[in-house]
């Protein structure tokens, strides 16, 4: 694929705090969205209109520390004044970590290999004051043991529709969970997972039927049951949006998509590193 002469690719990573929007994808004129926010911000440095295209759309409330976006542009700026200007021009929940020009054949849904989720539950008897909107709250103590068990039987490739919302326009249910991990720090249970994509909710459902499993309520077991029976209503509850963010996505390497720190800031964790 080549670009029209004087047209060029550029890359962004992107954190953003969502509980201010009502998604990542642009909606009707008027509701806030990571989307229209960005490219509002990039018009503004660009000196022309910019659409963007994203590695993965997240929901209300959902945040990221990596998302990554692609844009074509015939404005000719520095990766700082990319950077700099962007973020200047946006609102407090979202800013740029990076930017780079990539190739024409460079785009960030279709390129991307694989991507990885953190949801993090606070798991206390007290509902939390602070972070309330960035942590999913559970009140019944979860035993990450069980949890982990039961995450095991989603390994692998399977038709996860027992884990779809019903809105998931996905042609197909099969995606191939590469690792899920559990690990507790202090009242925080983080679960991390990599898959090649996700379908819409699906990290969410599964959080929700892992919390089910930890808190005593169903066997380890049940999680390959509800798998095995492709259907949604088998499964528990959608889990909450606060405690979920996109950390990763994986890029082949010629595209040479700069590796950070997955977070959020308050995890130092590399990425795999609750499962050693």
């Amino acid at each position: 694929m080549d670009l029209p002469d004087g047209v060029r690719r550029v890359a962004l990573a992107v954190e953003y705090h969502g509980a201010g929007f009502r998604g990542f994808q642009q909606q009707e004129e008027g509701v806030p969205t990571v989307q229209s926010a960005l490219q509002a911000a990039l018009s503004q440095v660009a000196n022309e209109p910019i659409t963007i295209a994203c590695a993965g759309r997240t929901d209300a409330s959902v945040h990221a520390t990596h998302q990554i976006v692609h844009f074509d542009t015939r404005a000719q700026r520095s990766a700082k004044a990319w950077t700099a200007g962007v973020n200047a021009n946006l609102p407090s929940g979202v800013s740029i970590k990076w930017a780079s020009e990539v190739p024409a054949a460079f785009h960030a849904r279709f390129s991307a290999r694989e991507r990885t989720y953190r949801y993090i539950i606070f798991n206390s008897p007290f509902r939390p004051a602070l972070m309330a909107d960035q942590l999913t709250w559970c009140k019944e103590p979860l035993a990450i043991e069980r949890m982990q068990a039961g995450a095991n039987h989603l390994l692998g490739e399977h038709n996860f529709n027992a884990f779809r919302a019903a809105q998931c326009q996905a042609r197909h249910p099969n995606r191939e969970i590469k690792r899920i991990d559990l690990a507790r720090r202090g009242d925080l249970i983080v679960m991390e997972i990599t898959a090649n994509a996700f379908l819409h909710h699906m990290v969410r459902n599964i959080a929700g039927v892992l919390m089910r499993v930890g808190k005593g309520w169903s066997e380890p077991a049940w999680v390959a049951e509800v798998l095995a029976s492709q259907d949604r209503t088998q499964a528990a509850e959608t889990a909450a949006p606060y405690g979920l963010y996109l950390v990763h996505v994986a890029y082949p390497e010629l595209f040479q998509i700069p590796n950070m720190p997955p977070g959020p800031c308050f995890l130092a964790e590399k990425l795999g590193d609750f499962g050693r």
